[in-house]
């Protein structure tokens, strides 16, 4: 497995796991606890205490999510099939790079994995038809503690990627090809989120 901070948000983490083909197929281990807390010398402490699979179809934006301490969750996810951007936004009041988002391009076919420290918040917007997501804990969801801020709030670098009309612009397209964009499709409790940045 390869580990690769994310440039302006090294705590958050792109992981390359080492994929073995053939003409059988392939092989590659998913996840190794060991292996992930030695290569990022103990930092996060991650073990994965509960394991969630959704499946979400084009357009979806699910987030942006996180919940509050004492049950904060650090979250390793990854996509089985389709493909999604994902994004984390730093939450932590004291840290210098409060409000920033990273993302990643997660498909079936790259395997990458994102790591989301405890701290950040959590979404993901669905390219494809379909996408089947997967998300390793490493704490136990508490439903008194879910929060969430509103994925259009202007005080956090997602609002680049998007436009008045529903539709995410060219600097994004260009990033990621030449996927096709659809207007977001939102859960009801994200549609009446009024939480912003600011009210954290």
């Amino acid at each position: 497995m390869r580990i690769e901070p994310m440039k302006g948000l090294e705590d958050v983490l792109l992981i390359h796991p080492d994929l073995h083909e053939d003409d059988r197929g392939y092989f590659y281990e998913v996840f190794n606890e060991k292996e992930f807390n030695e290569k990022t010398g103990g930092k996060y402490d991650f073990h994965v205490l509960q394991e969630n699979e959704s499946k979400s179809c084009k357009g979806v934006f699910r987030g942006l999510h996180f919940q509050k301490p004492p049950y904060e969750q650090a979250k390793l996810v990854r996509v089985l099939s389709g493909h999604v951007v994902d994004f984390a936004v730093d939450i932590r009041k004291d840290s210098p790079t409060f409000g920033k988002c990273t993302y990643a391009k997660l498909t079936g076919e790259n395997k990458l994995q994102f790591f989301i420290p405890r701290g950040f918040a959590h979404g993901f917007y669905v390219f494809s038809d379909e996408a089947v997501f997967e998300y390793k804990c490493d704490n136990y969801y508490n439903k008194e503690s879910e929060g969430g801020i509103r994925w259009d709030d202007k005080d956090i670098l997602l609002l680049p990627y998007y436009n008045t009309v529903g539709k995410f612009t060219m600097s994004i397209k260009d990033m990621f090809d030449t996927l096709d964009y659809s207007p977001i499709i939102l859960s009801e409790k994200d549609k009446n989120r009024i939480t912003t940045l600011k009210d954290l």
